[in-house]
């Protein structure tokens, strides 16, 4: 049975074709609109060729006032040069202006290919249209989820509820799109949250990057950290006006935190071509950041990739990779299960019966790599997905 689904207090959705995507009827621009101007937080890219719509959000997050966030698919507005900045304003500008508000209470996302400037009419049809079309159901959210989507090949959208201590409901809910072009490090991915509780600024824009470093930050698909990598958060105030404090705001971020460990996992389970998601649990490391870099490069290796695609239980595959990592550790102490199955043990491999290890793999969407080592108590979880054929015929033929 489908969970319920909750919309925040306050907000109206819109997708939309307005033709960023050439030659297709694809819904190709959204609008997420508060009706009370809101605090927004941001966390972006760490690519030095950032995109434009990143360079002109930064510079109104964290910040107070927020109406509007517009996301084009289809053209990325990156590494435009003054131009694009300039259509970045311009497009805040028109999409402000079909909703009533000012350019500057107006964030902007753009996705898609590299290189191109915005099409302006373009751009001014789909605000127009979108603005129009705003409706604050559930339908209306899934428009603006899709509208966003590039080659992914399915929405991504998750909600949560919860009560606060003065006995009043809020929600929380977010969108967002990636399936290629991803390994965050903010770090092609797109992520618009939002709640009708209240949120100082610092605050917001605090427990975000401690949530996008605990999740947006640990998926890949294939390493590349987008010039377009956003995640931006709104907090209007709709269900409760009075800024979350105290332990209200400790079980707020606690939540922020469960939805987002459910949103992002989704972008590599919908990793172009991939016929898996892998799920890489390290345990035992010196510290959190060695941690990641012993998973991550897991995740990272196309033979590691190959080899769940192919179902193969080739496990010193994975090994290898945590050795290349310039993480120390003591390799008689490390130990390996794979969906469950102990393979290495202390340095040494064991008797397993590889069919059985490979029928769960081919048989299974879901992998699992648990990697122990005994230099710490640090632990992390990364997700990542496999690397098919088709991975490469789409990414070979992108542009073409």
């Amino acid at each position: 049975m489908e969970r319920e689904f909750f919309i925040p207090q306050g907000y109206r959705f819109a997708g939309t074709h307005c033709g960023v995507k050439p030659n297709t009827t694809k819904l190709d621009f959204a609008l997420v609109v508060s009706d009370l101007p809101a605090t927004a937080a941001g966390v972006y890219t760490q690519n030095l060729n950032c995109g434009a719509p990143v360079t002109y959000d930064r510079s109104l997050t964290p910040g107070k006032g927020i109406r509007v966030v517009a996301t084009n698919s289809g053209v990325a507005n990156a590494c435009t040069g003054a131009l694009g900045l300039e259509n970045a304003r311009k497009m805040a500008e028109l999409a402000a202006q079909a909703v009533g508000a000012t350019g500057d209470q107006a964030l902007v996302m753009s996705t898609g290919v590299i290189g191109v400037q915005l099409p302006m009419e373009r751009i001014a049809e789909g605000a127009a249209s979108a603005g129009a079309s705003l409706g604050s159901t559930l339908d209306d959210f899934k428009k603006a989820a899709t509208a966003i989507m590039t080659t992914d090949t399915k929405m991504k959208i998750v909600s949560r509820q919860a009560v606060a201590k003065n006995g009043k409901t809020y929600r929380l809910a977010g969108m967002c799109k990636g399936a290629a072009m991803i390994g965050p490090n903010m770090a092609t991915m797109l992520a618009t949250l939002m709640t009708d509780a209240a949120l100082e600024p610092a605050d917001a824009q605090a427990m975000l990057k401690e949530v996008v470093d605990e999740t947006f930050n640990c998926v890949s698909v294939e390493g590349h950290t987008s010039t377009s990598d956003s995640v931006v958060f709104l907090a209007n105030g709709a269900a409760i006006p009075e800024p979350l404090s105290g332990d209200d705001l400790t079980a707020f971020k606690a939540l922020l935190l469960d939805l987002c460990q459910e949103l992002a996992p989704m972008i590599p389970g919908d990793g172009e071509g991939a016929s898996h998601l892998i799920t890489i649990d390290v345990f035992g490391a010196p510290d959190r950041e060695s941690a990641k870099k012993l998973a991550q490069t897991v995740a990272n290796d196309a033979l590691v990739k190959t080899a769940i695609c192919g179902a193969d239980p080739n496990w010193g595959r994975i090994i290898s990779a945590t050795g290349r990592c310039g993480v120390p550790y003591d390799p008689t102490k490390v130990s390996l299960k794979v969906n469950g199955f102990l393979l290495y043990e202390n340095g040494t491999p064991l008797d397993f019966d590889k069919e059985t290890v490979s029928a769960s793999i081919r048989d299974n969407y879901d992998t699992s790599f648990e990697i122990f080592f005994q230099e710490g108590d640090a632990s992390i979880r990364f997700w990542t997905s496999d690397l098919t054929c088709e991975y490469v015929h789409l990414n070979a033929d992108y542009t073409t």
